[in-house]
């Protein structure tokens, strides 16, 4: 085991140019040489300067190359996904040519966003009766929708547009550019038509429950300042 004073020693050495050297010896095993080398280029994910491969093993710049070398081969010859290149002299570990273009289709793939039924349903809500509070859409859906405006906000389809004047003074949601993008519309107004008793009847529900929730909350109800919406 290293000593606090031995280990304080190690710690100054090398130091010069900002630069941590630790007191290890140097690493012979030619398998074991080829290994830091690996471990070395995969950790940096650029290419690396023979120097600095001979400083972590322990040796110099010959003996570096050659571990390098061998540990090139060894990749050439299991034709896996990953190959060590030569840049002047420097090395790097990367993907093998053969394969961008199986990566392009990856990297090229736009995340999946799954709208589920309640998302829609939640989404359609908030596309008809913005700007609309959580409260006024769990009204209509009649269950909790915290997770579903959230994941929509998460998709950028809503945006918090603002704060409803009242007591407690709930966030109000709206559809964003992103949502009309979507679903290929140009404004609100191109929007499907909703049958106009259905609308007024839900319009008639939602402000009855809302005006009841507003009544319960602190600060509201008979001789309060119920008129202009704000707490007394």
């Amino acid at each position: 085991m290293i000593s606090k004073d031995k280990e304080m020693d190690m710690m100054r050495q090398g130091q010069e140019g900002g630069q941590l050297e630790l007191d290890l010896p140097p690493t012979e095993d030619e398998r074991e040489q080829e290994a830091v080398v690996e471990a070395v280029l995969f950790t940096m994910g650029r290419a690396v300067e023979l120097e600095k491969l001979a400083l972590a093993i322990g040796q110099d710049a010959e003996t570096a190359r050659r571990a390098v070398n061998r540990l090139k081969e060894r990749y050439d010859e299991i034709q896996g996904g990953m190959e060590i290149v030569q840049l002047e002299d420097s090395y790097q570990m990367c993907t093998r040519t053969g394969f961008y273009e199986n990566l392009i289709r990856v990297a090229s793939a736009p995340k999946k966003q799954v709208l589920t039924e309640v998302m829609l349903e939640t989404l359609s809500i908030i596309a008809y009766k913005q700007p609309v509070t959580k409260l006024e859409i769990e009204k209509i859906r009649g269950v909790k929708s915290d997770h579903a405006v959230n994941r929509l906000v998460e998709y950028n389809l809503v945006y918090e547009v603002g704060r409803m004047d009242a007591p407690g003074r709930p966030a109000l949601f709206a559809t964003t550019e992103e949502f009309l993008r979507r679903f290929g519309v140009g404004g609100l107004s191109d929007l499907p038509h909703m049958n106009p008793e259905q609308e007024e009847e839900i319009k008639a529900e939602v402000e009855e429950e809302l005006q009841m929730k507003l009544e319960e909350l602190p600060g509201s109800g008979p001789g309060s300042e119920e008129a202009d919406g704000e707490a007394p």
